[in-house]
């Protein structure tokens, strides 16, 4: 187990930004995950579990309380092939990938495509991992997780005490950006994912496809949570946002990019505040223009607004 105290989280966040947190653990493996989360239960200590941090952001100042992490332990990838002499395309023919919370959805994506299993290209370029995933229930280019998720296996609070349990996938309450995950406390350690055998060269095609997109059309060369606010119904928040007039719109360092209008970005030094007042400004703008209300996906930690 690894201990940092006054963990500077802009380091182990994507938008390298914000402020501290009085103590980051790095739990090995889930035997030392399980007593920390038990200690942290039985002192009626504040902590918050983070993943690969490409979704959150704390708040300036000091987080008082304890950030849990898992260690390379928690990232290893098994996946079994489709039975023999079932093919590419053949319904039911499929395999399957157990991968640990902290395997990262890019490298959970081409261990399956080198075994010949798609459906998971559109994770491929999340920057996230398989823990955060869930989560969130992540998605991007028409698919989501709950799509090939089959259960997960998690640590559960039960009588001041954390249990290890499978939970099948339709037991987690999955919609767009939300899972129970995210009010229960429950810790996932790994998951398991049904995928359909296909062949390779059109699972990397495809792959290869999506990143041309995402480079294409998102910010990668500067510091960001991905999309930055929630899919309104029936519509998609950078359209509204450059509909009222946004993109480009800049508080201090931080910075609704010029490129796609749904991304926020670090332009260079922002800090927490300079992220959350221009969200608290596209927000009201857009609700002025529009009347339409964006939520954001990013996770805040440590602010109360």
């Amino acid at each position: 187990m690894r201990v940092i105290e006054q963990a500077e989280m802009a380091r182990f966040t994507s938008f390298r930004a914000g402020g501290t947190a009085r103590r980051l653990v790095t739990a090995e493996n889930t035997e030392e995950l399980k007593n920390v989360l038990d200690e942290l239960a039985r002192k009626g200590e504040p902590h918050v579990f983070l993943g690969n941090g490409t979704n959150t952001i704390f708040a300036d100042g000091c987080y008082e309380g304890t950030v849990v992490t898992l260690g390379e332990a928690f990232g290893e990838i098994e996946v079994t092939e489709a039975p023999e002499g079932q093919a590419a395309g053949e319904a039911g023919a499929c395999g399957t990938v157990r991968a640990g919370a902290a395997a990262l959805l890019s490298r959970v994506a081409r261990a399956a495509a080198a075994k010949g299993l798609g459906g998971f290209e559109f994770a491929a370029g999340i920057p996230g991992s398989i823990g955060g995933a869930v989560f969130m229930n992540a998605g991007a280019y028409g698919g989501e997780i709950k799509d090939v998720l089959v259960s997960v296996t998690a640590l559960v609070p039960e009588d001041g005490a954390y249990i290890l349990k499978e939970i099948p996938a339709e037991e987690l309450e999955l919609g767009y950006r939300t899972s129970r995950l995210q009010r229960t406390g429950e810790i996932v350690v790994s998951a398991e994912l049904a995928l359909p055998a296909a062949d390779r060269a059109d699972i990397e095609a495809k792959m290869a496809e999506l990143a041309k997109k995402r480079s294409d059309k998102q910010p990668l060369e500067f510091p960001s949570a991905g999309s930055f606010f929630k899919r309104p119904e029936g519509d998609f928040a950078g359209r509204l946002i450059e509909e009222a007039g946004c993109k480009g719109l800049a508080v201090g360092g931080a910075q609704i990019s010029e490129k796609h209008a749904g991304f926020m970005i670090n332009r260079g030094g922002a800090t927490a505040k300079d992220i959350i007042d221009l969200m608290h400004l596209v927000q009201n703008t857009v609700f002025d223009k529009s009347g339409r209300k964006l939520e954001p996906e990013v996770r805040i930690i440590g602010y109360q607004g």
